[in-house]
C-alpha cells in the first residue's frame, strides 16, 4: 500500500487516557532456533494479556526479521496502575516463565510515558517528523 492510500485512524488521548505507558526492547534467545516454538507458546499469553487485562491496548511479542533469535517487544498500557497490575498478573508470570524456559540470552526493555501523541502523517498523506499539531 503506498502512503498516498494509507487509512488514517486518529487516536485522541481522550481514547485512552492521559498517560499511555509504551513498552519497547528486544529479547534475545539463547539458541535461534527456538524462535518459532517460543513464538508459538507466547500467542496465547499475548491474546490472554489483550483481552484479559484492563488498560492493555497492545501487548506483542513478534519476531525480528533482521536478528536471528530476537523478539521485538511493543506494549501499550492506558496508564501506571495498569502496568502495575500487569505485574502482578498471572499473564505476565507465565510469559516471564516462558521466555527463561526457552533460554534467555539477553534483554533490553524499555518504559516510555507518553505526553503527546498524533499522526505520523498528515492530511495531505506526508510523513512529518514534527509535532505539527501542536503549532
Amino acid at each position: 500500500m503506498g502512503h498516498t492510500q494509507a487509512r488514517f485512524h486518529t487516536i485522541t488521548f481522550s481514547d485512552y487516557g492521559d498517560n499511555m505507558i509504551i513498552i519497547a526492547g528486544t529479547i534475545d534467545l539463547e539458541d535461534p532456533s527456538r524462535i518459532d516454538e517460543a513464538m508459538a507458546k507466547a500467542k496465547p499469553l499475548q491474546q490472554a494479556t489483550r483481552d484479559d487485562e484492563p488498560g492493555c491496548h497492545a501487548y506483542v511479542f513478534s519476531v525480528d526479521p533482521c536478528v536471528a533469535g530476537r523478539i521485538a517487544v511493543y506494549e501499550l498500557w492506558e496508564d501506571e496502575a495498569s502496568l502495575a497490575a500487569h505485574f502482578e498478573h498471572a499473564n505476565y508470570h507465565n510469559m516471564g516463565g516462558l521466555l527463561r524456559e526457552m533460554g534467555l540470552a539477553g534483554a533490553d526493555n524499555n518504559k516510555f510515558r507518553c505526553d503527546y501523541k498524533e499522526p505520523v502523517y498528515d492530511e495531505t498523506a506526508t510523513p512529518r517528523a514534527d509535532f505539527f499539531t501542536l503549532k
